[in-house]
């Protein structure tokens, strides 16, 4: 009966890997893209955080959209999986840390994941606690992924010899 279980689990991890695989290449690919077309916003965003010069905000602004993209495009076609999650998972670990630090000195921006972010208008309220949430859940994830970097469908696989 043990064995059974864990045939069925060794089947069902490659599959779990691909959902979180292709699931995170899509919020890396959607963050960046909505940003790469707009490099100051994206530069305003990361200056929004008060946690470096405008000058450095404004490089890392600049680069983060195509890092985003990158990761992407790298989990989309599964090349250098385990690798991408990991940079993928230390990206969300700055990222929830940019987001508490905002939080805990009572800034009230827009995280700028999937907008333009900044200041928000006076009155309205930062969902802190839901940035966070959102990010652990990409976190988890990545985590998979460093884990369990065997997925379907993916050119690690294909380069590895298993055509699945």
């Amino acid at each position: 009966m043990e064995t059974l279980r864990s045939v069925r689990s060794a089947a069902a991890w490659p599959w779990i890997s691909t959902v979180a695989r292709l699931g995170l290449a899509a919020v890396w690919l959607i963050a960046g893209g909505l940003k790469v077309g707009d490099l100051a916003a994206s530069a305003r965003a990361v200056n929004a955080y008060q946690l470096m010069s405008y000058d450095a905000a404004k490089v890392v602004g600049a680069i983060q959209p195509f890092l985003e993209i990158a990761l992407g495009l790298l989990l989309l076609i599964g090349l250098a999986t385990r690798l991408t999650a990991a940079i993928s998972a230390l990206l969300m670990v700055v990222f929830i840390a940019g987001i508490v630090s905002a939080w805990a000195r009572g800034l009230q921006i827009d995280c700028g994941c999937f907008s333009a972010g900044g200041a928000l208008a006076e009155g309205k309220e930062a969902a802190y606690g839901l940035d966070i949430l959102r990010d652990l859940g990409f976190l988890a994830l990545a985590g998979i992924l460093v884990w369990r970097p065997h997925t379907r469908f993916s050119l690690d696989g294909l380069l590895m010899g298993d055509a699945r």
